[in-house]
């Protein structure tokens, strides 16, 4: 039995990798270790919580990061803060999570020597024009724009100098963005499927031609999984959804699947998108190119966009 600490495991995509690792992969026993902030939440993983060990606690506390890392064999590390609009309201708590917390693992890594796979976003990037043909990959140059993604570069190139300085045993994937249940509202898909079933204008930042790629996140942890198993130590890996939608359409495409699931109007609905003031430093497009993580490992999508989207608006549904 491979013993795994899975920080930040009670948010969005910690919690569905929690779940993915209990039904799929029986060979690990899992600790979750997350300080169940507003973005954590314990009823996530209310189903398998007798068939995991849970630690309330801060990732930025070395000795019980410490004692956590001695007990396991591998650490994933979900753990951040990850909001774009909380950074520009108060960067503090990303420096101090996503910057400080990332060093505390490490050090305990290297203390222990144990494995671990290390989560990070493809908006350490920047972004591309509208009209680029190219996608970001591994190689391309790290370029944030917000203290959110500038933290998570941060955090990236600190794991990258401790597997070159002390030799740990790490890996690192820089994923685009995620969809699907357990997500909180804040984000855009949940956001706007909520403001819908709520009766709220929904609202797009600016013209709202912003270009993202979305994956949903079984699909993202997937290859996590693949990635612990046959990644090369000490590499990098682009996962992403190869499905770019303009943030307009994608609005459109949620009001006719929750207005048809709910018996809403959306003729109402879309009559009352409301444009807003775009966000500070605001990037335009996110395109990932997941080639090496493809032909390296043998990964695929299993959900279709239409699908995913569908499953997504049906769990917001009935939560």
């Amino acid at each position: 039995m491979t013993k795994m600490l899975v920080t930040g495991g009670a948010g969005f995509i910690g919690s569905n990798f929690v779940h993915y690792t209990v039904k799929h992969k029986p060979e690990y026993e899992v600790t979750v270790i997350d300080k169940l902030t507003y973005a954590g939440n314990r009823a996530n993983l209310e189903t398998v919580a007798d068939q995991i060990t849970f630690v309330e606690g801060d990732i930025c506390d070395a000795e019980l990061i410490d004692k956590l890392v001695a007990e396991n064999d591998i650490v994933v590390h979900f753990a951040a803060e990850s909001h774009n609009d909380n950074s520009l309201r108060n960067p503090w708590p990303f420096v101090e999570t996503n910057i400080i917390g990332t060093y505390t693992i490490l050090e305990a890594i290297r203390k222990h020597n144990k494995r671990l796979h290390h989560i990070s976003t493809d908006e350490v990037f920047g972004d591309l024009e509208l009209d680029d043909p190219n996608r970001f990959t591994e190689d391309t140059p790290y370029k944030p724009s917000s203290p959110y993604s500038s933290t998570k570069a941060s955090s990236d190139m600190l794991v990258r100098a401790w597997i070159r300085s002390f030799g740990i045993k790490a890996t690192i994937s820089n994923c685009s963005n995620n969809y699907g249940p357990y997500q909180h509202i804040e984000k855009f898909i949940p956001r706007q499927i909520t403001n819908i079933l709520s009766d709220i204008k929904p609202k797009l930042y600016g013209t709202g031609e912003q270009v993202r790629d979305w994956i949903h996140v079984e699909d993202h942890n997937r290859a996590v999984q693949l990635i612990m198993q046959k990644g090369r130590v000490g590499e990098t890996y682009n996962i992403g959804g190869e499905n770019e939608w303009e943030n307009i359409k994608l609005l459109h495409k949620l009001i006719d699947i929750v207005s048809e699931k709910a018996g809403l109007h959306k003729e109402k609905i879309t009559a009352f998108i409301t444009h807003v003031t775009d966000r500070l430093g605001h990037d335009r497009r996110y395109a990932i190119d997941c080639t090496k993580l493809k032909t390296e490992l043998g990964w695929k999508r299993m959900f279709d966009f239409e699908t995913g989207l569908a499953h997504t608006v049906d769990w917001y549904l009935q939560n």
